[in-house]
């Protein structure tokens, strides 16, 4: 586990010493010192190599006897004028993944004064920080014979910065976040033997220790509420469905307010049940439950850096998988808005799971808002690649507010069209509404238009997270493997807009 803290600046006396470089080669203040007390090694490494202090570059340059170091690391900053949050978590990522590949268990970096950076040092020591912690994330609970070169080194991080207190302070916040994620991530890393919906709920009562009110609904509760949307998606299945309600109460002074909502989509594992999906890539879909993942992170963000405002978490739970007792293509259900749903594909099963969170959500806790986010389909990784999460809304004002927090923290949205034409096309001969169009065209359209009949006038946002819930590769602050998209996005969502002052 590694540990960061913040220290006034000085010289240390042991492991690697990381000082900043802009671009062009322009040395902060205590790189210029460094390197006049190696008699000018520093310059002479950068004009030797390729080195120009470009954002996220780094130079590794050996101590001479005597400086207390091993090494001295040169880190590539860019513009410092253009050195935003998200520069900066980027190049604390770059540092981490640098100083791990080269084997050190103990670094300290330098944030000093950079001519142009805008904020206090202090404020970019915290954002710097942030990103290394972010990045220092690694699913290996069940690696046991890995070799110790393959594992992460270092154990301590050091950032001196002047008004190291301050900094510290302020990143316990950040702290505070990064467990919602690091949760977040542990969950949908979990293979679907591990997390299935009855342990998926158990994790999520382990928010009760921080003061949010948990509520597991089983099966029988839930044939009492209707929910046979829901209900027939899990009914292949040994594994009964579960719907778990978090409550957190940040506001005791708003209990008479709205609270906010966010609802998630939970398909610990999905075959595609009877419409089953190919063999080639189905491991993948243990992280059908994405969504949920996120709000429960999100949850544990919220009440661990004690949030000023009431939030509401719901999230669906069910396996999806082909057996006797499993829905038919063909099948109609009855969802808990009364609404009957002819069942086309049970591939599309998400949005049956959500379509009675949903009322549920709605009908018990009247929101302000309710957002969902489910890795619904795999047309908006059609759509959109694995660069934005597809956005859908009937209220523009919440869309711009989640566009915009997507944007400070890098987890980006792009904001996609519903209308009368589109759901017309899920229009059904034989019940309400069906749960595919039967076209090719459109596929995450369609899933979003399916959702909005179930939500009435309520302000909501649909957020499809399919493209963005994985990745394959080391990214950033983002490790290869669950990414946890949403949960950063959503926190900063609700402190800028909706937390009492």
């Amino acid at each position: 586990m590694l540990k960061i803290a913040f220290a006034e600046p000085k010289m240390p006396s042991a492991g690697t010493y990381a000082v900043a470089v802009s671009a062009e080669r322009s040395l902060s203040p205590e790189a210029i010192e460094l390197d006049r007390s190696m008699s000018g090694a520093l310059r002479r490494a950068m004009t030797a190599s390729r080195f120009t202090g470009k954002r996220d570059e780094v130079l590794a340059v050996l101590a001479p006897a005597g400086l207390g170091v091993q090494r001295v690391l040169l880190y590539g900053v860019g513009k410092a004028e253009e050195l935003s949050d998200l520069r900066l978590q980027g190049v604390g990522a770059a540092v981490l993944a640098h100083l791990n590949a080269a084997g050190e268990a103990e670094a300290t970096v330098s944030i000093g004064r950079l001519g142009g950076a805008t904020g206090t040092a202090a404020q970019r020591a915290v954002e710097f920080a942030y990103g290394a912690l972010l990045r220092s994330y690694r699913f290996d609970k069940y690696r046991t014979r890995e070799k110790p070169e393959k594992k992460p080194s270092l154990k301590k991080l050091t950032v001196a910065v002047t008004g190291a207190s301050a900094a510290q302070r302020s990143f316990m916040t950040r702290e505070k976040i990064a467990d919602g994620v690091f949760m977040t991530r542990d969950l949908v890393s979990e293979p679907p033997n591990i997390i299935y919906p009855a342990s998926l709920a158990e994790a999520a009562r382990a928010l009760t220790k921080l003061g949010v009110e948990v509520e597991v609904l089983g099966l029988k509760e839930l044939r009492k509420l209707g929910m046979g949307a829901l209900i027939g998606v899990a009914q292949g299945s040994a594994r009964e469905p579960q719907v778990v309600v978090m409550r957190w109460n940040g506001d005791p002074k708003g209990r008479d307010r709205k609270p906010v909502a966010f609802c998630g989509k939970g398909v610990t594992f999905d075959t595609g049940g009877i419409s089953l999906k190919p063999a080639a890539g189905m491991e993948d879909m243990k992280w059908d439950m994405a969504g949920a993942g996120a709000v429960i992170g999100l949850m544990k963000a919220l009440a661990g850096r004690r949030a000023r405002l009431n939030a509401v978490g719901i999230v669906g739970l069910v396996e999806n998988m082909p057996s006797g007792t499993a829905q038919r293509p063909s099948d109609i259900v009855t969802s808990m808005s009364g609404q009957t749903i002819e069942v086309l594909n049970t591939d599309a099963e998400g949005r049956l799971v959500l379509a009675d969170v949903l009322w549920y959500c709605q009908d018990r806790f009247k929101p302000r808002f309710m957002v969902d986010l489910a890795t619904l389909t795999g047309a908006i990784i059609i759509a959109l690649g694995n660069e934005y999460g597809g956005l859908y809304s009937n209220n523009d004002e919440l869309a711009d507010k989640l566009a915009e927090a997507g944007r400070a923290v890098g987890e980006q949205l792009w904001r996609m069209p519903l209308g009368e034409t589109y759901d017309q096309e899920i229009d059904s001969d034989a019940a309400d509404v069906k749960n595919i169009s039967g076209g090719r065209g459109g596929g995450s359209i369609i899933g979003a238009q399916f959702l909005q009949r179930f939500v009435n006038s309520a302000p909501w946002a649909h957020l499809d997270i399919a493209g963005m819930a994985w990745s394959k590769k080391d990214q950033g602050v983002v490790p290869k493997g669950a990414t946890a998209f949403g949960v950063r996005l959503l926190d900063r969502f609700v402190a800028d807009n909706y937390e009492s002052s």
